[in-house]
């Protein structure tokens, strides 16, 4: 089995995918979600992941590989630490020198994040391209990939979730509300109202983006793929999205991890 790790800056995720026949060569059996905590010991960590396993029928001894991708570099030494403390493994780490069969064609490639490159690893060989993959997490961020694996053109903006939180957060009388598709934009309370504020803004955004990079690309027909735990709320709401899968990430790692099989 190969344990996928994606450190982002609001939680941890954790994918057991054990080997298969099918598409890449693994079937995702478990997905587990932590805090990200930089002040997180290894022990924790690692007491944490095994009982994940436990949960999901496994021991560590059933553990054949990790590989992690991260963009919190201060999480990154503790949870490897953790890894070749409970597992005896050292991990695979997505960066510089790991092949991903992508093309990485801007200004400053090593400055892509690598859950953008496995996002798009994973977009590229289970949909093709060309495709806009859009990944709804603590950032909200959007990449083109053209039809021969070549990632050359982006954005990053502010994801939902942080959005809401200044509003509630830098005013005096709003208060904290849930992330989620209102019945009506006709709001006629407090919370109605913030909530279809929220929603239809974004969903707009998400919308204009999309628009904006056909009409760049000249109209290119490519595959919208949307990913990321807030990115089912929309996915059904706009004939925009093609294709809502919330297990892109992992998808694309264990492509890369086939790649570079130690």
């Amino acid at each position: 089995m190969l344990v996928a790790v994606d450190i982002g800056n609001t939680n941890i995720v954790l994918g057991f995918l054990d080997e298969s026949p099918k598409d890449d060569g693994y079937t995702i059996v478990g997905t587990y979600r932590i805090t990200t905590k930089a002040n997180h010991t290894s022990d924790e960590y690692g007491m944490l992941l095994n009982e994940f396993l436990h949960m999901s029928g496994f021991e560590a001894d059933d553990v054949d590989d990790v590989i992690i991708c991260s963009v919190v570099p201060k999480v990154m030494h503790s949870f490897r630490a953790s890894i070749v403390k409970f597992l005896g493994l050292e991990p695979m780490i997505i960066g510089p020198g790991i092949r991903t069969g992508m093309n990485v064609r801007i200004d400053d490639p090593k400055s892509l994040g690598a859950d953008i490159l496995a996002d798009c690893a994973g977009a590229y060989h289970v949909y093709g391209g060309p495709a806009l993959v859009a990944d709804f997490g603590t950032a909200t961020t959007f990449t083109h990939v053209d039809g021969h694996g070549v990632i050359d053109a982006g954005i990053i903006t502010t994801g939902i979730r942080a959005g809401a939180a200044a509003l509630w957060g830098d005013t005096a009388q709003l208060p904290e509300v849930e992330i989620t598709k209102p019945k009506t934009i006709l709001g006629t309370n407090t919370r109605d109202c913030m909530q279809a504020g929220l929603y239809y803004t974004f969903l707009g955004g998400v919308e204009r983006t999309i628009e904006q990079f056909r009409r760049e690309l000249d109209g290119e027909r490519f595959t919208v793929i949307v990913t990321g735990g807030l990115g089912r709320i929309f996915a059904t709401d706009t004939d925009l999205i093609d294709v809502y899968d919330p297990d892109l990430i992992f998808k694309g790692m264990a492509y890369i991890y086939n790649r570079n099989s130690r």
